[in-house]
């Protein structure tokens, strides 16, 4: 048995969560907080057979994609002196691990 962690954005979550329930696949969604934009996000936590990894991970590729999105910046040019332009970024995605469970009770 494998426990999978992943960690995607918010406006990904709902997607991806619904399609792996309509795989059969039992899904607890963690919001949580991290990434250099500090943005919210949210951690999936889906237990599985071994056998059922691939499939997991290639529903999660298919429903979080990165895309490309303008966020303010900020630069200080001197003291006191700060100057706000626009930088695109990469968001969306997600970050998967896949960790061995040694023991699995369901009360």
């Amino acid at each position: 048995m494998k426990l999978i962690l992943a960690i995607m954005s918010n406006e990904d979550s709902p997607s991806v969560s619904s399609a792996l329930t309509k795989e059969n696949y039992q899904v607890t969604r963690l919001a949580t907080t991290g990434g250099f934009l500090r943005a919210g996000n949210t951690t999936l936590i889906v237990g599985t057979a071994d056998d059922k990894i691939d499939q997991a991970i290639e529903t999660i590729a298919e429903f979080s994609r990165k895309r490309t999105e303008v966020v303010p910046s900020t630069a200080s040019y001197d003291i006191g002196r700060f100057a706000s332009f626009p930088v695109e970024v990469q968001v969306g995605g997600a970050t998967i691990f896949v960790i061995d469970v040694e023991q699995f009770v369901k009360l």
